[in-house]
């Protein structure tokens, strides 16, 4: 009965000095990876990302073009139909078959968001000189269903009007962008309006179109309208919340039938509504005035 306790322990003296031998393993060591730059948070992120990547604003764009074609031989065969808001024709339509269509140009023919996401990636933000250089590498691509509608009206022989607050000096660099999409452009019309357009009898009011539309108006039945803020509609007096819903207000039976309004979360007059139109305000102050008009019920 002794010879396995004879045996045991050795065998608990040999466990223990493996035990009292093994030693943790060193690290090993491993390159610390440089520290990873990313842009400062902005407020335009998921705004820019939803305009690039999500397939329901494709479908919003092309539901809302195909639904301006089905309107257009409606408006076509009524010589009374008329897209101008009241009072922004100053003169009879002389030859009711001279018709044309407005379109605004960014985010409503020609997609500018890579502009906006090289903002966000570089931490920067919007202004003329980064906004000029861009529109005049004309490589803005055309906006889901807009190049279809506006081919279907030229072939209709309606005039497609361009009508936009780029500045215009930028119109030929505009215009190039948008023969390279394929978009219609009339010969011998200055169908491209931009911002700084002079109208004679007209007296300016800002960046508002209603001047550029009476021009179109003087030679032209407008047939419908097509933009991404009502500034491209009609003129808005007051840019606050309550005056934008107010210059709407005698229209909305045209929304869908003469107006055809696209998505445009990235800018518009809607965010200086909302901060009493003062950029010169610290974004700070900009954004907190962003916070405290959220609905919170």
């Amino acid at each position: 009965m002794r010879k396995p306790i004879l045996i045991a322990i050795p065998l608990s003296l040999l466990l223990a000095g493996c035990l009292s031998n093994t030693r943790p393993a060193a690290p090993v060591a491993t390159a610390v990876p440089a520290a990873v730059t990313a842009p400062a948070a902005d407020d335009n992120l998921n705004a820019v990302a939803w305009s690039q990547t999500a397939v329901e604003r494709d479908l919003i764009y092309r539901q809302t073009y195909h639904a301006a074609a089905l309107q257009l031989d409606r408006a076509l065969a009524d010589p009374g139909w008329e897209a101008l808001a009241s009072g922004e024709r100053k003169t009879a339509v002389v030859d009711p078959s001279k018709t044309a269509v407005i379109l605004d140009v960014d985010e409503t023919a020609l997609d500018n968001s890579p502009y906006q996401a090289q903002l966000i990636a570089n931490g920067t933000h919007y202004d003329e000189f980064t906004w000029s250089q861009w529109c005049r590498e004309e490589k803005a691509t055309a906006v889901p269903g807009a190049v279809e509608f506006a081919r279907l009206a030229a072939d209709r022989g309606v005039t497609v009007f361009y009508l936009s607050n780029r500045a215009s000096d930028l119109a030929e660099a505009t215009l190039d962008n948008l023969r390279k999409r394929d978009f219609p452009i009339a010969e011998g019309e200055q169908v491209f309006l931009g911002l700084g357009t002079v109208v004679s009898g007209c007296e300016q009011n800002g960046s508002e179109k209603g001047c550029r539309r009476e021009l179109i108006s003087r030679n032209y039945r407008v047939l419908l309208q097509v933009g991404d803020q009502i500034g491209d509609l009609v003129d808005v007096l007051a840019n606050t919340p309550a005056g934008r819903q107010q210059a709407v207000a005698p229209y909305l039976d045209w929304i869908g039938e003469r107006w055809f309004v696209l998505p445009n979360p990235t800018y518009g007059s809607w965010e200086p509504a909302l901060f009493n139109n003062d950029w010169s305000q610290p974004a700070a102050v900009r954004r907190r005035a962003k916070l405290d008009a959220l609905r919170l019920e």
